[in-house]
């Protein structure tokens, strides 16, 4: 049987391989050339709205008779929820930040020096809270921080885990924030780490529904009814 015998269309060139090499090369630092000017110009534009010494937030003061009140509502609705039972609870902007002011540190600093909870957004489903949010230089080998000090808008929402807060804006005093920059802070774990830390873990797992209200936050941990 006769075989088929492939016949060159084109003169052989040793230096086409090399030149792919060279290509794949160039694209290569490419992509690195670009991130590191995409790092240092973002370097650059969170320099405006950061300034080099932080500030101290207003106190959160609590009386222990207000703290063990807030302890037992929490408390009753976390056993509720571990038994699977229907449950709700309100909280007032001065419960959302006595439970800031003495959440543990989960890792990523203490929140109790970080945000006040100041206002909300109930046809936005938004909390406001000014912040004290130390952040990273480029040179993050030197530790040293820079911080925002401003106003974040959090979106309040229910997922498959329960309750978790998204920032859906910045505003820094006198500044324009880039869009960029509340872009990325949406990925922030703000509500995340507490899951694991109880009794507020079952609390945060089970809430499937909230509503932002003129006072603070109601939450539920009975499932909307569905719409018709």
């Amino acid at each position: 049987m006769a075989s088929v015998q492939k016949v060159p269309t084109a003169p052989f060139n040793p230096f086409y391989g090399c030149a792919i090499m060279v290509m794949a090369a160039c694209i290569f630092f490419g992509i690195i050339g670009w991130s590191l000017y995409s790092l240092v110009t973002q370097d650059k534009e969170i320099a405006k709205i950061t300034v080099p010494e932080p500030i101290q937030l207003p106190l959160v003061e609590i009386t222990p008779e207000a703290k063990a009140t807030l302890d037992q509502k929490l408390q009753a609705f976390a056993e509720k929820a571990r038994a699977h039972q229907p449950a709700e609870l309100s909280l007032t902007l001065a419960d959302l930040n006595a439970i800031i002011a003495t959440a543990p540190d989960t890792g990523y600093g203490s929140y109790a020096g970080l945000l006040r909870v100041t206002a909300t957004l109930p046809e936005k489903d938004g909390v406001v809270g000014d912040v004290c949010l130390p952040l990273n230089n480029l040179k993050f080998w030197e530790d040293k921080k820079r911080y925002l000090i401003g106003q974040l808008t959090w979106y309040m929402h229910v997922h498959e885990e329960g309750l978790d807060a998204k920032v859906v804006d910045v505003k820094v005093p006198g500044k324009d924030v880039p869009d960029g920059f509340i872009t990325g802070m949406e990925i922030w774990p703000w509500i995340a780490p507490y899951r694991k830390v109880e009794p507020i873990g079952t609390i945060l797992k089970a809430i499937r529904q909230v509503k932002v209200t003129t006072e603070g936050l109601w939450i539920s941990t009975a499932a909307p009814t569905p719409k018709s």
